[in-house]
């Protein structure tokens, strides 16, 4: 897409600071990190979201992924590693280009839990597992 900032970056027309390509994906280091070594791995072909992605490609995003996050963890030592994604506004989806964040984790480091969560009802729960599974595929 001609305006897709990650597609620019994946065909070269704008910078980056490439750490691991692939045929299949490219990563980077994040522009605005979160934490030190805060990485992007997108898939080359253009997909807005996770919903747009194929099988095989969300499986290539998640191999290149985990190779971005040994390598991190061999030069920066972080006490943790926290991959994200984020699909649509209602998300706080901002570039829609498929992309799943790789990020280090420091002890010392200010990020928060991005929810609060409290035990559900058994009964809601066995509730929506079954609507969820009524269309399974």
């Amino acid at each position: 897409m001609d305006d897709c900032v990650f597609c620019a970056i994946v065909a070269g027309r704008a910078p980056a600071h490439r750490l691991l390509e692939d045929e299949h994906t490219v990563s980077f280091l994040n522009i605005a990190p979160a934490t030190t070594g805060h990485a992007l791995v997108v898939p080359r072909r253009h997909a807005d979201g996770l919903w747009d992605l194929e099988d095989d490609e969300h499986a290539q995003v998640a191999r290149a992924a985990s190779r971005v996050a040994r390598l991190l963890r061999v030069a920066l030592d972080p006490a943790g590693l926290n991959l994200v994604h984020a699909t649509g506004t209602a998300a706080w989806q901002s570039v829609f280009h498929f992309h799943t964040h790789v990020m280090p984790r420091y002890r010392a480091d200010e990020l928060q839990l991005m929810w609060q969560s409290a035990p559900a009802p058994e009964a809601d729960l066995a509730a929506l597992r079954d609507r969820v599974l009524r269309h399974g595929f």
